[in-house]
C-alpha cells in the first residue's frame, strides 16, 4: 500500500482503539443501554448529513429496511452492549485484545452462511492458533473462579462473535453505498435502542455524568464510530478487504497504549502472550506471509 492508506489504516487503528478508551472513561457512570443509545444516535445525526451532502439517499420503503435492522442488531446493538457492560469487568486493553479475535469467529461463521466461503486448512489453523491465543490470554481466571473477570472476558469475546457474524450478514449489502450502510444501520440501531434505554435505565432518575465523561460518550460517537466508518469505507475502496483488514492487528496496540497513558491500567505478561498469539493467528488468516514463505521455500528448492 502507498503511504497515504497506511496512515489511514494507522488513523483507523487509534479511532477503534480510542473507543475503548472512551468505553473506560464512561461506562461506570452511564449504564450500558443509555451509553449505546448516545453513541448510536448521535453516530447517526453525524453521518446521515454527509449522506445527503454526497448526493445519496437513504431507502425510502420499510421493506428494504429489514435487513439493516438484523445488521444493526448483531452489528451494533448486542455487540456495543456488550462491550459497554464488559468494560465494566476488565481493563481497555485487554478488551481490545479479545475483541481483534473478530476475524476468527468471521472465518468460523463463513459455513453457515448461504454462499459462505468454505474453511482452507491455513484458515481452520489461524482459527486454532486464535482459540490458543485467547486461552493463554484468559488464564486461570476460568478456573479459579473470578467471576468478574470471567464475565467481562465472556462477554468480549460474545461481542467479537457477533462481529464475525455481521461480517457474513453484510456480504449481501455489496451493492449498497458503504456511506449508506452505515448510517442506516446506526440509524436503525438508535431506533432499537431507544425504547429500551428508556424503560430500563429511566434516563430521567440517573445522576447527571461529569463533563468527562459526555466528552467521552461525543467522543466515543463522533470519532470512533462515525469517523470511523468514513476513514474504514475510503480505505476499503482504496485498499481492499485484505489489507483493512490488517487494523485488527493494531486496534490493540493503540487501545493499551491509551489505557495505560490515560487510565493507569497494567498489563499482565500473559495478557501481551495471549496478544502476540492471536496477531499470530491473524498473520495465519491473512495468508499473504504465509504465501510468501512457501514461494521462498519453492525456490530454494
Amino acid at each position: 500500500m502507498p503511504l497515504t492508506q497506511w496512515l489511514l489504516l494507522i488513523l483507523l487503528s487509534l479511532l477503534w482503539g480510542g473507543s475503548y478508551l472512551f468505553h473506560g472513561l464512561s461506562v461506570h457512570e452511564l449504564p450500558a443501554p443509555t451509553l449505546v443509545l448516545w453513541r448510536a444516535g448521535l453516530a447517526a445525526l453525524a453521518l446521515i448529513p454527509v449522506v445527503y451532502a454526497s448526493g445519496l439517499r437513504l431507502p425510502s420503503s420499510l421493506r428494504a429496511w429489514s435487513p439493516f435492522m438484523v445488521m444493526a442488531l448483531i452489528n451494533n446493538v448486542l455487540p456495543f452492549l456488550m462491550i459497554a457492560r464488559g468494560q465494566r469487568e476488565i481493563a481497555s486493553g485487554l478488551a481490545s485484545v479479545l475483541g481483534a479475535t473478530a476475524p476468527l469467529f468471521a472465518v468460523i461463521f463463513a459455513r453457515l452462511f448461504p454462499g459462505g466461503e468454505k474453511p482452507t486448512a491455513d484458515r481452520l489453523a489461524g482459527v486454532i492458533v486464535g482459540v490458543l491465543g485467547v486461552a493463554v490470554l484468559v488464564g486461570p481466571e476460568a478456573l479459579i473462579g473470578n467471576t468478574t473477570s470471567l464475565l467481562g472476558m465472556t462477554l468480549m469475546l460474545g461481542a467479537s462473535a457477533f462481529y464475525g457474524m455481521a461480517a457474513q450478514w453484510g456480504r449481501r449489502f455489496r451493492g449498497t453505498p458503504p456511506l449508506v450502510t452505515s448510517a442506516m444501520q446506526l440509524t436503525c440501531s438508535t431506533i432499537i435502542m431507544l425504547p429500551l434505554a428508556l424503560i430500563i435505565d429511566r434516563p430521567w432518575q440517573l445522576p447527571p455524568p461529569s463533563t468527562s465523561a459526555i466528552a467521552a460518550v461525543v467522543a466515543l460517537a463522533v470519532l470512533s464510530t462515525a469517523f470511523a466508518y468514513i476513514v474504514y469505507f475510503r480505505l476499503l475502496a482504496f485498499s481492499g478487504p485484505v489489507n483493512t483488514t490488517l487494523v485488527a492487528l493494531l486496534i490493540p496496540v493503540s487501545a493499551i497504549t491509551f489505557g495505560i497513558v490515560f487510565l493507569n491500567e497494567t498489563l499482565l505478561p500473559r495478557h501481551i502472550a495471549g496478544a502476540l498469539i492471536i496477531g499470530l493467528a491473524l498473520i495465519i488468516l491473512d495468508g499473504r506471509v504465509l504465501v510468501r514463505l512457501k514461494k521462498r521455500v519453492i525456490r530454494q528448492v
